[in-house]
């Protein structure tokens, strides 16, 4: 059975109560019982994790090496950051889908640029927590 890590970075805890006009009103509960449900009905072993902390998530994605087929992260605002986490996700090289909830190419400048876009395979932006679930198929399917 394929192991999948959903990983989840800052303020996506917040989710619900956080600028809804942008990120809706689902929050991180809900979000993860629709991956769960989809996860079941395709036999998919799911972990989820979420932090605020930069360092938590770099030690996450370190212990899936040799331990998940793949990895749904949402960096959050460490997209426009963090090397550490890009450089984390190259070292354990399994496949891994970005997803962002918003279109982070619709929003501020800084936004723009993700640091993690160019050592995953793919990435899923704006579609609402949809983009979770495009995402599960897609590693479902490799």
């Amino acid at each position: 059975m394929k192991k999948i890590l959903v990983l989840n970075g800052p303020n996506i805890n917040m989710l619900g109560k956080r600028e809804p006009e942008i990120y809706g009103n689902i929050n991180l509960y809900e979000i993860e019982k629709q991956i769960s449900d989809l996860a079941k009905e395709l036999k998919i072993e799911i972990e989820f994790f979420q932090s605020n902390h930069e360092g938590k998530i770099v030690d996450k994605i370190q212990s899936c090496y040799n331990n998940f087929f793949g990895i749904i992260i949402n960096p959050a605002a460490f997209t426009h950051t963090s090397v550490v986490i890009r450089d984390a996700l190259t070292a354990v090289s399994i496949p891994t889908i970005e997803v962002h909830i918003s279109n982070i190419y619709a929003r501020e400048d800084f936004r723009h640029k993700s640091y993690i876009a160019s050592v995953v395979l793919g990435q899923i932006s704006g579609l609402g927590a949809d983009g979770y679930l495009f995402a599960l198929r897609a590693l479902a399917n490799l």
